[in-house]
């Protein structure tokens, strides 16, 4: 398999610039700052991403220093974001509205915690309500077969898509778990898989199934070789240019098969997750040991999955309810 050559990374101007701003000094104290707390990475970068729009926003109408910030300035942010219009002209979400304020309120904490500022106008800024929703799109297990039966028209390439394809399916990780995958992360002699520093910064093993198993070993085997670019970091799946797969470009690849199987359901990686959460519950499986897969640290957030699963409800439903009991049952004449 030949190598390409990685592809040059382009710059794109800053959509947000605040350099002249003096809230960015202490934006960047308190990106360091939050970074020396072991936050993750992710973490860090939506602080400063959600608080670059802040400044930006602040510097627009000559807010130029915290002592600037008032709390009536930061509830005029708040209904900015409610009446905000993005470019198809509809709102943001109410979980996006929280994503941005969030680190606003983390911030304005951090400036007064450092008597940077003499009190924290943010302190009794409510958040937006976040209703938490059930998964809308879930895979049947033969629509899953017919998503993975297309990765077999792709060659080598496909055999790396049909593992890591039947590793999302059979342990239900996030997108950025198995990007960050490396090759001793995976047993399949013994069918686990170590996920480090998943969500939280925790670590947790889960199962993993042995058709996975199968698939990863026969990519590794025959087709990492011929992908992989010295030094090797020890990536579990590569990209063609040999480097890890950034987030979006996992996304086109697994949304790619999924339309090729003629499935029409939005999403990509994740809703392999809900489709496994969703099917093992159906078939008996204990929401604990779930919770444990999917590494939710309450055991609420596993519980919308109760909701989905049905077909359980329905069949001790149709056996216990009298109104389904066939000596009931009315008769139409």
């Amino acid at each position: 398999m030949d190598q390409r050559k990685r592809r040059k990374s382009v710059k794109k101007p800053d959509p947000y610039p605040i350099d002249h701003n003096g809230m960015t000094p202490y934006l960047n104290r308190f990106l360091e700052w939050s970074a020396a707390m072991a936050l993750s990475p992710r973490t860090v970068d939506i602080r400063q991403r959600m608080l670059k729009r802040f400044i930006h926003w602040c510097d627009e109408r000559g807010l130029d220093k915290p002592q600037d910030i008032t709390r009536p300035i930061l509830e005029r942010y708040r209904r900015y974001l409610y009446h905000y219009r993005k470019a198809d002209g509809e709102p943001i979400s109410f979980a996006t509205q929280q994503q941005r304020l969030v680190p606003i309120k983390a911030f304005f904490k951090w400036l007064t915690k450092e008597n940077y500022i003499l009190y924290n106008p943010a302190s009794e800024m409510e958040l937006p309500r976040v209703h938490r929703r059930l998964p809308k799109h879930i895979l049947t297990n033969e629509e899953v077969g017919r998503i993975i039966n297309q990765t077999m028209l792709h060659g080598e390439i496909g055999i790396r898509d049909r593992a890591i394809i039947e590793t999302l399916y059979s342990t239900g990780i996030r997108r950025a778990e198995l990007i960050n995958l490396k090759l001793y992360d995976v047993d399949t002699r013994n069918g686990t898989l170590m996920v480090r520093e998943g969500k939280g910064k925790k670590d947790r093993m889960v199962p993993l199934g042995q058709r996975a198993c199968i698939w990863i070993d026969k990519y590794t085997d025959e087709v990492r070789p011929g992908l992989v670019m010295e030094p090797d970091e020890g990536w579990l799946f590569l990209h063609e240019y040999g480097e890890v797969f950034h987030k979006n470009r996992l996304t086109d690849l697994v949304k790619k098969y999924i339309e090729q199987a003629g499935i029409d359901k939005p999403g990509a990686c994740h809703i392999f997750r809900h489709t496994m959460a969703t099917l093992m519950l159906d078939n008996g499986a204990d929401i604990r040991h779930i919770q444990a897969m999917l590494g939710h640290s309450q055991l609420s957030t596993t519980e919308i999955y109760t909701q989905v699963s049905i077909r359980k409800l329905k069949e001790i439903h149709t056996l216990m309810h009298p109104a389904d009991q066939a000596k009931d049952l009315d008769r139409l004449e």
